[in-house]
This record gives C-alpha cells, sequence and structure tokens, in this order.
C-alpha cells in the first residue's frame, strides 16, 4: 500500500500528526493518544487554538512540553499561528486515554 505524503493530509489531520509526535518522557505513549488534548481547532485560514491538561500539575515537562506542542505545530505547512491554553479543569485521568493508549500501557 502507497503511504499518503502528510502534506495532501487535511490541516487538522497534520496538526494531529504534529502533536503525535510529542511524548511524555516517563509515558511511552504520545500526548494525543495518553487524552492531554481536550480540544483542538483548526480555522481554514490556519489558526489552530490547543487546550492541554498534563498528567499531573506537577508533571516535570509542564515548562517544557507546551512549548514543544505549539512549535511543533507552527511547523506543519499551512499553520499561521497557535495558541495553546494548558488547562487543569477537568483533571485528566486514565479514562480519557485512547483504546490504543491502554492498550500499549498494558491496560486492557
Amino acid at each position: 500500500m502507497e503511504e499518503t505524503p502528510l502534506t495532501a493530509l487535511p490541516l487538522e489531520a497534520q496538526v494531529i500528526e504534529a502533536i503525535q509526535t510529542c511524548y511524555d518522557p516517563e509515558i511511552p505513549v504520545n500526548i494525543y493518544e495518553l487524552g492531554l488534548i481536550y480540544d483542538l481547532k483548526v480555522s481554514p485560514e490556519g489558526e489552530v487554538e490547543i487546550k492541554m491538561t498534563l498528567t499531573t500539575p506537577h508533571c516535570p515537562v509542564a515548562g517544557s512540553l507546551p512549548g514543544e506542542v505549539q512549535e511543533r505545530v507552527k511547523a506543519v505547512p499551512g499553520v499561521k499561528d497557535v495558541k495553546l491554553e494548558l488547562v487543569w479543569d477537568p483533571p485528566w485521568d486514565m479514562s480519557k486515554m485512547s483504546e490504543s493508549a491502554k492498550l500499549a500501557l498494558g491496560l486492557l
């Protein structure tokens, strides 16, 4: 099967692909599958708004992970601006993880 080039995907799908390259260093699952992205809006003009959380407010990467997400999304061709808001409500818990993340962590 031939692989589709990333740029052939709709902009929102490309943004999700970029987010999926970001990992919490203590958990071997990307932050999208972990359920750390609470809201994602991508306008046709390339404006991206992200609401994300961390597994805990005391997460060791609290100072760096949101900036990493923002930079990776900004690097997606067609993205003009990224507004990222770090939120704590509702608090993250394991129910927010995808089925594949739960499987990868041996929780299923």
